[in-house]
């Protein structure tokens, strides 16, 4: 029995040690990485890992058309990172993928759209902020409280006024963060919840719409819940395989996501910064002055100053009014809209364009569009969401100048290139791997259609020409039109390339000075 409790009480000590050594192994790996590691590669792994992740889901799930047809591991792959980065770039038909596989799919457009990911970085930057003091040791909750409330306390801390002041702004800068991060939390479920709950009330309310579904097989709850997470989160998914053209008549409804696709994504800032005005009315509290008066101490790349909002409120109207012009003139009689009332054909085109500043939902076949309005589409899926007219003197506020580089970052500077540089080198890229295609059927494989796609997928967008079987020259083989986008009639290398863009173009807002170093003269 000695023996026996002797070497139980070792083999405790050593499971002791080994969940010791395993718990400072991790608490050192998390404080690396917390600490040490850049934003850009902290957010491509987390991008990496969920893409990963959705894919064996997917693949480990039956499709809906299971006994007929099963899509590659480089097509599954592909929708993952789709629906992770938010592009909604496809290569299979929405309706093969089952109940569960939809399902899957929300949740990587859920935990992959801007709001989300910029509301768990806030989550870090509130420890951050709060985790020099606990290594301090020094001062305790109770001092800070006094602190705030502007009582100079016990002679003990043996501070001078200054750094009381500093710890003072510092607990109040954690404070503000961490207030706003509930407040991206609140706005995030409220939008989804409240959206979700009005989708299905017009699906109740509207029969037609309603059958639609049931004859897809579609669950009204399953496009509820994928088509609002997809709009929010600037996805573009919809899991009927013509996205909205099914719906173009459904003008109730597209006016119902509507407000999911600004308030996700261009309007973002604006609504962030007047809802934070308006709390601030009713609570008086300290945080949220500080929050509107000092956006660059924050750093949050959504909260912006108050004239930045209303110009970049101003410029997506501007934009809006401009794309309505353009495609109304283009499109009003044409194949596009036909079939439809005025009111209708309204609605939809608002709901066009809107959709062409990065969330990608469709009530048109973009194949039939005139090639001024394509172009105009092309401009406006290059350009970032918070793109605005902001005159210079509120460009020099809000410049960065004298912001200390390290020597490794003006070397990375200099051999970056523009983004546009970038999608140059990704269409020569693509059309060397679609050589073939480009030679033997180029009514479908042309250089524009291609420009389209690459920027569509820079854009994290989803418009895509697709392809036309009566477009081919050359009519042997059997071919039948699909309901996907044009990548999927691409060779393996030309989707793996496009899946490098969609990373890129997740991760763009690191890369937006790049060029900078090359002098056009």
């Amino acid at each position: 029995m000695a023996k026996f409790s002797s070497l139980h009480r070792k083999t405790q000590n050593l499971c002791s040690c080994f969940v010791g050594s395993v718990r400072c192994v991790a608490s050192a790996s998390y404080n690396f990485v917390f600490f040490h590691v850049n934003s850009f590669t902290v957010q491509l792994l987390y991008f990496l890992l969920v893409s990963l992740f959705g894919f064996f889901v997917l693949k480990a799930l039956k499709p809906r058309t299971a006994a007929t047809f099963r899509p590659a591991s480089l097509d599954l792959f592909f929708t993952s990172v789709s629906a992770a980065t938010v592009s909604s770039m496809s290569t299979v038909e929405m309706e093969v993928f089952s109940d569960a596989q939809l399902l899957v799919m929300t949740v990587l457009m859920l935990i992959g759209g801007e709001v989300f990911t910029s509301m768990v970085g806030l989550y870090f930057k509130s420890s951050k902020l709060l985790t020099p003091r606990k290594t301090e040791g020094r001062v305790n909750s109770s001092d800070l409280s006094g602190i705030e409330m502007g009582i100079v306390a016990t002679p003990e801390l043996q501070k001078t006024q200054s750094e009381i002041d500093l710890e003072a702004q510092r607990f109040l800068k954690h404070n503000a963060v961490k207030l706003l991060g509930l407040l991206v939390a609140a706005y995030f479920f409220a939008i989804n919840l409240g959206g979700v709950a009005l989708v299905l009330s017009y699906m109740s309310a509207v029969p037609n719409a309603r059958d639609l579904l049931e004859k897809k097989g579609l669950k009204t709850i399953t496009f509820a819940l994928f088509t609002v997470v997809s709009s929010f989160s600037s996805c573009g998914f919809v899991p009927t395989n013509e996205n909205m053209i099914v719906f173009r008549k459904n003008s109730g409804l597209l006016l119902l996501i509507l407000p999911q696709l600004l308030l996700g994504n261009t309007l973002f800032p604006p609504v962030l910064r007047l809802l934070i005005w308006a709390l601030g009315k009713f609570v008086r509290r300290s945080e949220f002055d500080y929050l509107l008066n000092n956006t660059r101490e924050v750093g949050y790349l959504h909260l912006l100053p108050a004239a930045h909002s209303l110009l970049l409120a101003a410029t997506v109207f501007a934009f809006t009014v401009v794309q309505m012009v353009l495609f109304c003139s283009m499109e009003w009689n044409s194949e596009a809209l036909s079939g439809m009332n005025g009111f209708q054909k309204f609605v939809g085109s608002l709901f066009q364009v809107v959709n062409s500043r990065h969330t990608g939902e469709s009530i048109v076949n973009l194949s039939v569009v005139a090639p001024a309005v394509l172009t105009l589409f092309v401009v406006m899926m290059y350009l970032p969401p918070y793109t605005s007219f902001l005159p210079a003197k509120y460009a020099a506020e809000e410049s960065s100048v004298g912001e200390q580089k390290t020597r490794g970052r003006q070397i990375l500077e200099n051999v970056l290139f523009s983004q546009l540089g970038y999608l140059v080198i990704f269409v020569i890229a693509i059309c060397i791997t679609e050589r073939k295609s480009l030679i033997e059927d180029p009514l479908n494989f042309n250089v524009l259609n291609i420009v389209i796609e690459v920027v569509s997928a820079y854009g994290n967008v989803g418009f895509s020409t697709g392809y036309s079987c009566e477009s081919r020259l050359n009519q042997k083989g059997s071919c039948v039109d699909k309901w996907y986008g044009f990548a999927g009639k691409w060779s393996g290398q030309g989707k793996i390339i496009l899946i490098v863009v969609m990373f890129f173009g997740r991760l763009k807002k690191f890369n937006m000075n790049g060029g900078r170093a090359w002098k056009l003269q």
